[in-house]
């Protein structure tokens, strides 16, 4: 009974990860089971076609394989959360109901109907938002509620409360709300299935099960990435399809998402990150600016890693899901970054907040002349509630916020003139120099640094752009070299925009860390101390005798931050090659690699398997 217990049973210390073996025994079992399922169902089919029903036979299968995913996707996500299942279930049911009835009085065209069709949606609206504030905000909103009237609320689980009407007295604690693990992803899955119905964009599912499949499909059930209803249940009556190169793909991309997630996340979090950000103090200012650094490859190989994995399944199983990052940190300015860091995510704002917001043309739905504020704006909202939806704490906030800053920032740098940039980075630099020498704070030893580094790139740049737009004007003596240097200027300009642009998204990631993986009823205190005191380190007095020590003491560290960063930083034509070249190899060179990779990246696992980041969003 342990033994099928441990099988079966939800255990909350240990939910169903990628990176478990358990998940794989599982996995080949339910792929056995599929390969079963799709050779019984090509019999059926082919016993329905010979009675002269070609579409039958082909539903049949497809019904069949169906069907089946979705019990395991079921199955799955018990594993992970438990009796939250039933949210999933709940909110399941509850959309492709009122899809249905958005369609029934859209399709009538009357404008009392199309009322109808709008309170339908309404009404999914205030379901699915509903159950995530309760779950993910009601510490945050209890806790501004109280400082600000001076009261003294205590959230409490209505669902816990009402779970114990059913069972026997006291088994789940109403004093303490737990959030169910990939809530956000599939509430905002859902959410877009029925506003796009409301839009006419899709046709709803006809089939429940069906429906339900799209909900909960397991590879990117938890963490993503946001699968769209138009791009996912295309695909439900579409055959099963597995070439001999899609196979080496799928095999690729499991294998690079196990070697981010166990090689670089897990090694660098449990060897320098997470000990510098559980007690900044006790570490130096270059320690804590290593970690910080360390932490944006971390959280983006931990993520993508997931995706990569969660993409290789699905290939195997004959569904596509789409790409959700490209190479983040190349990029030039923090637009840029957001059009590559978690781009299913990225689109779903801009298809349900941002353009509903007013896109380039409204502000709170009043027309405005300016398009260019009215973007800025409604792009800085955007980013604010992106901020929120990651965390119930204001560090996210202030994340989101930072990164809406930048993102304006940059747009309107983009256009100014170079002799304006120049003149206004040089008046920057003299009030940074003047608050650096009146305050002589942490904070502002950092913006100060900083500011130095900025205002050196632009000088430099400035100079070339007078040298090329004046002088180079007086003739063409020159233009062979000219060429040439500006071909050069251009490749160190991108490199600087880069680095650039990857320092600020590291700063910005100083507060997204400090407010994870906290418990929900001390998060904005613990986030917030944590995050003063790493500043305070980085910007107070730096020993650099620590430095040598610290690079050869941590050498493995070192190593393997370059190593991911260079990896990271490679042409994408240079990656498209060796992962085409992968897939075709022979078969038995693929699972020779495969047992190799997998004998490595197992031993970087560490006694406690680290659960992905994005989990708890």
């Amino acid at each position: 009974m342990e033994f099928l217990h441990h099988i079966f049973g939800f255990n909350s210390e240990s939910p169903l990860l990628f990176t478990q073996f358990y998940f794989w025994a599982f996995f080949a079992l339910v792929y056995a089971v599929f390969a079963m399922i799709m050779e019984v169902g090509a019999r059926s089919a082919q016993a329905i076609r010979q009675e002269g029903d070609k579409a039958k036979g082909r539903n049949t299968r497809l019904h069949l394989r169906n069907v089946f995913l979705m019990a395991v996707s079921w199955f799955f996500y018990y594993k992970t959360s438990g009796l939250f299942l039933l949210i999933l279930l709940f909110v399941t049911v509850s959309d492709w109901l009122i899809a249905q009835q958005i369609y029934r009085n859209k399709e009538q065209g009357t404008r009392n109907k199309e009322a109808r069709a709008k309170a339908w949606l309404a009404l999914s609206i205030i379901i699915d938002l509903g159950l995530l504030c309760y779950f993910k905000y009601a510490y945050f909103f209890t806790h501004m509620v109280n400082d600000l009237l001076g009261t003294e609320f205590a959230v409490f689980d209505l669902f816990a409360y009402i779970g114990n009407g059913f069972s026997e007295s006291g088994r789940f604690m109403v004093d303490k709300i737990i959030l169910p693990v990939g809530i956000s992803f599939y509430l905002f899955q859902v959410m877009s299935y029925t506003i796009d119905v409301y839009r006419g964009q899709v046709k709803p599912v006809r089939n429940i099960l069906d429906f339900g499949f799209y909900v909960s499909f397991f590879p990117g059930l938890v963490a993503g990435p946001i699968v769209r209803a138009n791009e996912f249940i295309p695909q439900l009556y579409k055959p099963f399809c597995l070439s001999r190169r899609l196979f080496g793909l799928a095999v690729f991309w499991i294998l690079n998402g196990l070697i981010k997630k166990i090689v670089l996340s897990d090694y660098l979090a449990v060897n320098l990150i997470d000990r510098i950000f559980d007690n900044p103090l006790l570490f130096s200012g270059f320690e804590n600016l290593f970690a910080l650094f360390a932490y944006s490859l971390q959280v983006y190989a931990d993520f993508s890693g997931y995706t990569d994995i969660a993409i290789g399944i699905a290939m195997l199983l004959g569904f596509y899901l789409p790409q959700n990052f490209d190479s983040p940190y190349k990029s030039r300015n923090p637009q840029e970054f957001w059009r590559r860091w978690h781009m299913s995510l990225s689109r779903w704002l801009k298809s349900y907040l941002y353009i509903p917001l007013g896109g380039n043309r409204k502000i709170l739905g009043k027309e405005v002349k300016n398009k260019i504020a009215a973007g800025n704006v409604n792009s800085f909202i955007t980013m604010l509630l992106g901020g929120l939806w990651h965390g119930a704490s204001w560090n996210f906030v202030i994340w989101g916020a930072l990164n809406g800053a930048g993102m304006i920032v940059y747009k309107v740098w983009a256009k100014m003139n170079w002799n304006i940039k120049m003149l206004l980075m040089s008046v920057l630099m003299g009030g940074l120099w003047v608050v650096y020498s009146m305050l002589n704070a942490p904070i502002w030893n950092v913006f100060f640094v900083w500011g130095i580094a900025l205002w050196i790139g632009t000088a430099i740049r400035y100079a070339y752009w007078w040298w090329e737009r004046v002088l180079m004007k007086r003739g063409n003596l020159l233009s062979p070299f000219a060429n040439n240097l500006s071909s050069l200027a251009n490749r160190l300009s991108a490199a600087w925009a880069i680095a650039q642009t990857f320092v600020f998204i590291t700063f910005t990631r100083l507060f997204f860390r400090s407010g994870s993986n906290l418990d929900p009823a001390t998060a904005n205190q613990e986030a917030w101390e944590t995050a003063t005191n790493m500043v305070n380190q980085i910007g107070g007095a730096w020993n650099s005798s620590i430095i040598p020590d610290f690079m050869w003491e941590y050498r493995n560290v070192v190593i393997l931050f370059v190593l991911g960063m260079v990896v990271h930083w490679l042409p994408s034509r240079v990656k498209r090659w060796y992962r085409v070249r992968f897939a075709l190899l022979p078969l038995w060179a693929i699972v020779l690699i495969a047992v190799v990779a997998i004998i490595g990246v197992y031993q970087f696992v560490t006694a406690d398997l680290q659960a992905f980041i994005y989990f708890q969003f």
